[in-house]
């Protein structure tokens, strides 16, 4: 409720919405902010969007890809080797996203058989240096870490943003980590300092890009138990000679714990981008939105 300054009325907020009614000048606001009060069909709301998903083949990337197609998009995935088993809904390009030739083959591609990308989900990030701290570290493991976790985003938008501006829309999602805030430096210190520049540098694009039309957010996952990290579960307990459920013990402690009590699903975190991409986010942009079932301990 308010007061009228002209006519020295009382009057409700507009049904539904926290908009406050005062004189006739705003009704055309209004009008408008009640049009945004759209039905939203969860099953089609991308429908006749154009989505590409690198590292789609396989873990995380697949449940995002497989969430965003049952919302009616056309979904575009790209990794070295194709998926397995195949998916006749998922278009694959076979592409090496760590070099600037590979980026620059999966814009083409896409831009010539599809004529525009709507979403881009850079999913594609991976850790491959051995444990043992800094000193083990050679100027390979650095430069093939940022390669694969920043420096692949960064081509990837440089060679879509263009198309999206000029249209006024379009939407970007980087696949970061908790990592990038909550370092584990005994064997991924690379890995998270490129998801710290991930984050970093997709906060300062958000705020060069929205104003155009692109919505950009990052999303930071805590542990994920894809088949990759299962397979890693079976290789610690065969090397130590524990169980599995012993190994996963040690993981989350080594996270200093998960508070929810297990590791997420990739399901889970593809809901999320599934959210964050549809019509129904149209607002967000600029965040970073955490997924680790209250890893991190602080705010």
């Amino acid at each position: 409720m308010f007061q009228n300054a002209q006519q020295g009325k009382i009057s409700p907020y507009a049904i539904r919405f926290s908009v406050l009614v005062a004189v006739k000048h705003t009704c055309q606001f209004c009008i408008k902010i009640q049009q945004m009060g759209q039905v939203f069909n969860f099953n089609d709301e991308l429908s006749g969007k154009i989505v590409l998903v690198t590292g789609g083949t396989k873990g995380t990337g697949r449940a995002i890809a497989e969430r965003l197609v049952n919302a009616g998009a056309t979904v575009i995935i790209t990794a070295r080797n194709p998926p397995e088993p195949p998916n006749e809904k998922l278009h694959f390009i076979p592409a090496d996203l760590r070099q600037s030739a590979g980026t620059q083959r999966v814009v083409s591609h896409v831009l010539q058989a599809f004529g525009r990308l709507d979403i881009l989900v850079n999913n594609l990030g991976s850790s491959q240096t051995q444990g043992g701290g800094f000193t083990t570290l050679t100027d390979e493991d650095w430069e093939t870490t940022i390669h694969t976790n920043l420096l692949a985003p960064v081509r990837l938008d440089r060679g879509f943003l263009p198309q999206m501006v000029e249209r006024g829309q379009g939407v970007i999602i980087h696949i970061a980590s908790i990592q990038g805030r909550l370092p584990l430096y005994d064997s991924t210190l690379p890995y998270a300092a490129a998801k710290a520049g991930l984050i970093n540098y997709s906060k300062n694009l958000s705020n060069e890009v929205s104003p155009k039309g692109v919505r950009v957010l990052t999303v930071s996952p805590g542990w994920i138990q894809t088949d990759g990290a299962t397979g890693m579960m079976n290789e610690i307990a065969e090397r130590t000679g524990v169980t599995v459920e012993e190994a996963v013990q040690q993981v989350m402690k080594s996270l200093g714990g998960i508070p929810i009590g297990r590791p997420a699903q990739p399901e889970e975190v593809a809901e999320l981008v599934g959210f964050l991409v549809s019509p129904r986010a149209n607002y967000l942009t600029g965040t970073e939105y955490v997924i680790d079932g209250g890893t991190i301990p602080t705010i």
